[in-house]
């Protein structure tokens, strides 16, 4: 390729709008990443062209604590548990610039962006590469927010892109979705700069590969701040760690903004983590992740958010805890809320994903509150329906949302996975029903289908 060429390819791709892919501008790897946002703005779609589900785990303290033996076995459980997505942090919150990582480097040299250490960036990469080895994609924070928000920081604008950029071209033919922010709110506009000057520079060193999105506070949603900005290609809350935080209604906002994005819970009520982050309230189950999960994916969001609170500090021997986390990590990752996220995302898949909306008027009575809050969704042609009842509460379903002449109803367990046929019947006028348990912890899915489309059972492979 000769020289006006090579200027001419630069040129398209920094005139590149965010988010927007060509050939040339996919990753290499064969590991299902995002590449690009649905024609309809609400999905995910990865280089072959299929829905991208993301499943992600928090493991934000992933570089910097782990060595690469315990990585790898992280990698490799989070990989069985069928997440697509690990979201981990290149300046850590906790002693990242100044306790070293496991082989005793430091992520940069005398706390400037622009001096990174290679022997660091060496360590991140076999993390990386063993991820995509494994088919996982990692939401790659560049910088956890305290380095730029808090007190003087590190960056500045010129900084932000400086790094920004290094950090792009280091992981541009990776599998890779990009996280700004890092559980810090935008105050003035000294730091909305260097938010936009680090997408600046992200774009830069990628050349428009892979996109972005911002993780925000507790209570908060990135598009509070950037929803009209072409860098932001999806949106994420964090809806926080308390036993009924509705994500749902959140989700629901950001499901109706415009421009119209998709939306994610990116930090919902960890497992293992105390209520409110006082033990005192007691600790949050695999129940009220999943309750989580099932409320943001039905009130529209595009994939959800896992997290753990022993996991994403990798607590173990030897290392205080943070927030009163009490497991440790090795122990931690089989806690059951972790496998059971993988029967949402199965239940999700064995259906149309791209025609998936949400419908709350599918339910003909109350929805709802805390606990008993019941949430509903459907395909927008009316073929299928699912509806999460978090205490196992009945309720009444206005059938005429739906198609055909006769439907298919499973109750489908969100504990394994697993779905029993409750028959077939005429599709007309309301009908009550009734989950097989109620109480707390007795979550359980209605899944309606036009009998003549001739869906597999819920969460199995076949659509």
């Amino acid at each position: 390729m000769n020289p006006p060429k090579i200027a001419l390819l630069l040129i398209v791709l920094s005139s590149m709008p965010l988010g927007a892919t060509t050939a040339a501008a996919q990753p290499a790897s064969e590991t299902p990443c995002p590449v690009k946002v649905s024609e309809n703005h609400h999905f995910l779609i990865d280089q072959h062209g299929k829905p991208f589900f993301y499943l992600g785990d928090t493991a934000w303290e992933l570089f910097h604590r782990l060595n690469r033996e315990d990585a790898e076995a992280y990698l490799k459980d989070r990989a069985s548990k069928r997440f697509t997505v690990i979201q981990a942090v290149v300046l850590a919150e906790h002693g990242g610039l100044n306790v070293p990582n496991a082989y005793g480097h430091l992520p940069i040299e005398a706390r400037d962006p622009t001096r990174p250490v290679e022997a660091y960036f060496q360590h991140v990469d076999f993390v990386v590469n063993r991820a995509e080895a494994l088919g996982l994609v990692v939401g790659l924070l560049p910088t956890w927010g305290s380095w730029w928000h808090d007190g003087p920081g590190i960056f500045t604008p010129e900084t932000a892109e400086s790094f920004g950029e290094y950090v792009g071209r280091r992981y541009r033919e990776k599998p890779i979705v990009w996280i700004l922010g890092g559980d810090r709110p935008i105050e003035n506009d000294r730091q909305r700069s260097i938010i936009r000057a680090m997408a600046r520079g992200l774009r830069k060193g990628d050349g428009g590969r892979h996109l972005m999105t911002f993780h925000p506070p507790g209570g908060r949603g990135s598009s509070q701040w950037f929803q009209g900005e072409d860098w932001l290609a999806f949106n994420m809350i964090q809806s926080g760690h308390g036993y009924n935080h509705a994500n749902y209604e959140k989700i629901a906002a950001d499901y109706a903004r415009k421009p119209t994005k998709p939306c994610i819970d990116g930090e919902p009520g960890y497992e293992d983590h105390p209520a409110e982050f006082n033990a005192k309230n007691g600790y949050l189950d695999a129940y009220d992740v999943r309750k989580f999960a099932y409320w943001s994916l039905f009130a529209g969001a595009c994939g959800h958010t896992y997290g753990c609170h022993d996991i994403w500090q990798f607590l173990a021997p030897g290392r205080s805890p943070i927030t009163a986390a009490r497991t440790p990590w090795k122990k931690a990752k089989d806690l059951p809320g972790a496998a059971q996220m993988q029967h949402a995302r199965a239940l999700i898949e064995s259906r149309p994903v791209l025609a998936r909306i949400p419908d709350p008027s599918l339910l003909a009575s109350d929805p709802g509150r805390d606990t008993d809050h019941i949430q509903a969704t459907r395909a927008d042609d009316g073929t299928y329906a699912f509806v999460y009842s978090a205490s196992g509460r009945p309720f009444t379903v206005d059938l005429e949302k739906l198609s055909g002449r006769r439907l298919r109803a499973f109750w489908f367990d969100p504990r394994d996975g697993s779905s029993n046929t409750i028959g077939t019947f005429a599709r007309s006028g309301r009908r009550e029903f009734r989950p097989p348990s109620q109480g707390k912890g007795h979550d359980w899915v209605l899944v309606l289908d036009d009998e003549a489309k001739g869906f597999p059972a819920p969460g199995q492979a076949g659509h």
